[in-house]
């Protein structure tokens, strides 16, 4: 494991008066995948969206790189390695495949290195590439979902914020997105998870975090967090 990319100090954060964050604390090691587990409204997007600069922390710091970015904007974040693949997508849906690729690009000044990208992009998802001038609206959503993580990757992340990658779609679709996460990360990018699969999310995670009601109750690597009874019954089914 390497060195921490990322650190989370004590983040406290609010959705007009209700606490959504109450002293989150937690770290991703550089070359990891670090996994958020958590039911519905246990503050994992919360916690996503005050990394990406979308929420402003009331108390606590985000250190990105040893750098302290919380109150960043996300347009600065972007720039400095930090991108969101959101839940729900949230593609361009009257804009075709390759128009919405080439605005996960937007930061970056250097073309041929951007069309390099995009190859890389074809190369993890070939039917994206196969479907170049089909609007994204008309995709399927594993497609949609492959399109949302190939924009991302458009603009070289050092660090990927994937939310409920595996929403909705069907399980040999699920196995592909994982699939590509596992050689996304052998590729150098560190990637920070929030998914409801805690069986798919603690296999290719290397440390993980159990959120409830806005608290980190558990934090441990992975393989030992699926050896713990409470993780076991309530989100594993055994």
């Amino acid at each position: 494991m390497g060195r921490p990319l990322l650190t989370v100090n004590e983040l406290e954060a609010y959705y007009g008066r209700v606490c959504a964050l109450h002293s989150v604390s937690l770290e991703v090691a550089e070359g990891s995948v670090a996994a958020l587990l958590g039911a519905n409204g246990a503050g994992k997007t919360t916690t996503l969206r005050v990394i990406s600069g979308l929420l402003r922390p009331t108390r606590g710091s985000v250190e990105f790189d040893g750098k302290r970015i919380d109150g960043s904007n996300p347009d600065r974040l972007v720039r400095a390695g930090i991108v969101q693949v959101p839940e729900g997508r949230q593609i361009f849906a009257d804009l075709t495949v390759r128009e919405n690729l080439m605005l996960g690009g937007y930061a970056r000044r250097d073309g041929g290195s951007a069309r390099q990208e995009s190859q890389r992009v074809f190369d993890y998802f070939p039917r994206l590439g196969e479907r170049l001038q089909q609007r994204a609206g008309t995709l399927s959503g594993g497609e949609q979902q492959m399109l949302a993580i190939g924009r991302a990757l458009m603009a070289r992340p050092r660090l990927l914020l994937l939310d409920e990658p595996s929403l909705g779609l069907a399980p040999l679709l699920v196995k592909e997105i994982f699939r590509v996460i596992g050689d996304i990360r052998a590729a150098g990018t560190t990637v920070l998870l929030v998914e409801q699969n805690a069986h798919m999310a603690l296999r290719i995670a290397d440390h993980a975090y159990l959120l409830e009601t806005g608290r980190v109750i558990l934090g441990d690597r992975s393989a030992a967090l699926r050896q713990r009874e409470e993780v076991q019954r309530a989100y594993l089914g055994h």
